[in-house]
């Protein structure tokens, strides 16, 4: 069997980043980051024919219902969110919020706290207990995209971006979100810069290695270490020549919330903040840039250009150095 270069899949081309036009941020900021809060509601007995991520199980039990893992959320929506939306609050940080319909339908307050704030919601599927997987046909993924799309736009309208819960996704997926009408997903952790599905979906990088429950709760990396791996990421990636970058921070209210760690979010934010060379805006800012089109305006505008968008910048290869 002959190999052919490129990916083994037709969702997206291969691009390796030496290779591509250089892209930077017409601010003339390199880095532009965005904050992505988590508002989630899971299911104590999710349907028997639904699929949730086996690393989240409690600590204790891994049977059905599992009560620590569910008031665990509970607390982040009770507790967690608020301590955080304080700290956004004192530092005047915009956010996207990932938001599950049934989170929209059962903390309406906690909605519109966000939402009053100029926050910008991203579709976060319908549970946290319910994890997108090929196990769905198209037709039941199409519509749960679909529900979720109108069910949030009846409480929470303006959501352009997708996140699949625990990043699920399916060979369908980046197709199905366009023609519902997306025009970003946050489930491919594969760039550092904005890209295009064939679909015509924005690929908008992912909080990844920085997101808290990817890294202090399944890697176990100590708290106070936080603030340092975020100034690490930072600082490497203004020092870089290339531009046009993206860092993605995400923040679970459960886990952030706590009164323990709150400090450590608060000290790295606070130094984001602090920072001229950097952009602290919107996912749906981002990719309204890559789209070449006026970002979404906001009740708290920083004062950010609306005419502000990615461009190219003239491309030589390094083969012509």
């Amino acid at each position: 069997m002959t190999l052919q270069p490129g990916m083994d899949h037709d969702i997206h081309a291969f691009s390796a980043q030496p290779w591509r036009p250089e892209r930077a941020w017409r601010s003339g900021r390199k880095l532009a980051v965005y904050l992505l809060l988590h508002v989630e509601h899971t299911e104590i007995v999710p349907p028997a024919d639904t699929h949730r991520d086996p690393r989240f199980r409690g600590a204790f039990f891994s049977g059905t219902p599992d009560w620590t893992a569910y008031t665990l959320r509970d607390y982040g929506n009770r507790i967690g969110a608020w301590r955080i939306l304080d700290v956004l609050d004192r530092l005047k940080l915009p956010a996207s919020v990932a938001v599950n319909l049934m989170a929209a339908q059962r903390h309406p307050e906690l909605v519109a706290a966000c939402r009053d704030r100029g926050f910008e919601p991203v579709a976060h599927g319908v549970s946290a207990s319910r994890m997108p997987t090929s196990r769905m046909t198209e037709a039941e993924e199409r519509a749960a995209i679909i529900e979720v799309r109108d069910g949030l736009a009846a409480i929470w309208p303006g959501a352009t971006g997708w996140l699949g819960q625990d990043h699920g996704a399916t060979a369908h997926t980046t197709r199905l979100l366009a023609e519902a009408g997306f025009a970003y997903g946050l489930d491919w952790a594969n760039d550092e810069e904005p890209y295009h599905h064939a679909s015509g979906l924005v690929a908008m990088p992912p909080p990844g290695e920085w997101d808290d429950v990817q890294t202090l709760v399944l890697r176990r990396v100590p708290v106070p270490r936080w603030p340092g791996l975020v100034r690490d990421a930072v600082e490497r990636l203004v020092a870089e020549e290339r531009g046009g970058r993206v860092l993605g921070i995400g923040i679970h209210p459960w886990v952030m919330g706590a009164p323990h760690r709150i400090r450590y979010l608060a000290e790295s934010l606070a130094w984001l903040a602090a920072r001229d060379d950097i952009e602290v805006t919107t996912a749906g800012a981002l990719a309204a840039d890559a789209l070449g089109v006026a970002p979404p305006t906001s009740s708290r505008d920083r004062g950010a250009s609306p005419d502000r968008f990615l461009v190219l910048r003239p491309f030589r290869s390094p083969r012509d150095s």
